[in-house]
């Protein structure tokens, strides 16, 4: 795994979309050759800004398959949904380019070309992408992990690593620990336990161990641990390995002492001032923008159906305060009494007949620029829910409370990795994607956030 904005990306994913990338550019390198020939071709590459134009597109083809979810860990093994998907990017980078090219003229690479690097990246990826597949698929170019522990964490990590190949990571063995009567050491041995350990490691030559124990105090050969660690075996642990692939921290796992001594997880001066001067310069940009489109949809709202535009909503902020959420009306007027809001499913009666078009494409969420202008969110943190749903989780999820250390957001990493949250157990694990983006707080991880956002409204994923 490789850490980039402060989130981890599967090495070999990374280097897919690289030599793709590349092997883009070649296509239509190759192309502008084939049509032009050598000379008229190199004139044009050198001196008519073809380097550029090829490199606009390459970069247009990559945005697009990863918008169609062709690095997905659940795509990039099924060839035929491969293949569907990147028809749908070739069709889209062709509509996008020929609307650049019609605003911009000087950028256009040439019709030949254009078609001739077309078909030629349609078949070099398909290629590219069988053969990858077949090359990381093998055992022998996977990293040997034993997995030490018998714990959910560990369980957790069983089911993640077998479930994507794609991360070059083959689990070839557990050891249960001898914790909760588990005993994989023999204790009436003469031989030591460090010693017992590495006779039981030793067949699966493993080349990286996990350990997620739920004990580890009294129960971890730690001499034995150092010991292949000096020989070039790496020992990682299993909260982090699990932070690493899945995005989340394990809420099964986490203990009050991790919380207090773990980096991150503090509210510093200088992030305070970056999250504030950010939320302020990008909500008045978008108020700029948005506010003639807001208006028609106020009109539009009053005339569809009786009731105010703008929908009111007591939420959970900072440190649990309460504040008014804005929105756009989508329900019928005052059709939740009180404190009883109940949560949106896809086909509900409460929506307007303009309500389901403007939740559908996240129109409704406009209003929340005031609240992020006037310091109630920011753009991206986590989702404010009704105080009933709040106390509701609080009583059922532990260190539900670490969510409000920082202010929600508009959007945030658990909702451009989960989507909608209607039970406690999707609480749950929305709390894990939360406490990781806590965590992480940076400037990167906020821009990776906003860019997938994008993408889901683009796609119109999540939403009721």
């Amino acid at each position: 795994m490789i850490r980039l904005f402060h989130a981890y990306f599967p090495t070999r994913t990374l280097f897919l979309g690289i030599s793709e990338a590349c092997l883009v550019a070649l296509a239509f390198v190759a192309a502008t050759f084939a049509r032009l020939g050598t000379t008229d071709a190199s004139l044009m590459l050198s001196y008519e800004q073809g380097f550029l134009k090829i490199f606009i597109l390459s970069v247009a083809f990559i945005v697009c398959m990863y918008y169609f979810d062709l690095y997905d860990s659940s795509i990039l093994s099924r060839m035929r949904e491969v293949f569907n998907r990147l028809l749908q990017v070739l069709g889209t980078v062709s509509i996008a380019l020929a609307c650049l090219y019609y605003v911009y003229p000087p950028l256009e690479l040439g019709r030949g070309i254009f078609l001739t690097g077309l078909a030629s990246v349609a078949v070099i990826l398909l290629v590219w992408r069988r053969l990858f597949l077949a090359v990381t698929s093998l055992p022998q170019f996977a990293e040997r992990v034993v997995i030490f522990g018998d714990g959910p964490l560990a369980e957790s990590l069983m089911g993640e690593l077998g479930a994507r190949p794609e991360l070059g990571i083959r689990v070839v063995g557990q050891l249960k620990s001898h914790e909760n009567g588990n005993e994989i050491l023999d204790v009436s041995s003469d031989e030591k336990p460090g010693a017992q350990f590495l006779n039981l490691i030793e067949p699966y030559r493993a080349e990286r161990i996990v350990v997620a124990m739920n004990e580890r105090r009294g129960n971890l050969p730690v001499e034995a641990l150092l010991q292949l660690k000096s020989r070039g075996v790496r020992i990682q642990d299993g909260g982090e390995m699990y932070e690493a692939v899945t995005g989340k921290l394990s809420i099964e796992s986490l203990r009050a002492s991790w919380l207090l001594f773990s980096p991150g997880l503090e509210v510093t001066r200088p992030r305070l001032i970056y999250k504030r001067a950010s939320s302020v310069i990008w909500s008045t940009v978008g108020l700029t923008l948005a506010l003639p489109l807001m208006v028609l949809i106020a009109l539009a709202i009053r005339l569809d159906s009786p009731g105010p535009a703008i929908f009111r909503q007591k939420r959970v902020g900072l440190r649990g305060d309460i504040f008014t959420l804005f929105k756009f009306r989508t329900m019928i007027d005052d059709v939740d009494q009180g404190e009883n809001h109940r949560p949106a499913e896809r086909t509900d009666s409460r929506f307007t007949r303009l309500g389901k078009l403007l939740r559908r494409t996240r129109i409704d969420e406009l209003p929340q620029l005031f609240n992020i202008l006037r310091g109630d969110m920011h753009f991206v943190g986590p989702r404010p829910f009704v105080p009933n749903q709040e106390r509701e989780c609080i009583e059922r999820i532990p260190y539900y409370r670490q969510r409000w250390v920082v202010k929600p957001g508009a959007t945030g990493w658990a909702q451009v990795n989960r989507g909608y949250c209607a039970t406690i157990e999707d609480n749950k694990e929305k709390l894990a994607y939360d406490l990781f983006y806590i965590k992480n707080i940076s400037i990167g991880l906020d821009l990776l956030i906003l860019f997938r956002t994008i993408k889901i409204l683009l796609l119109g994923r999540g939403s009721r």
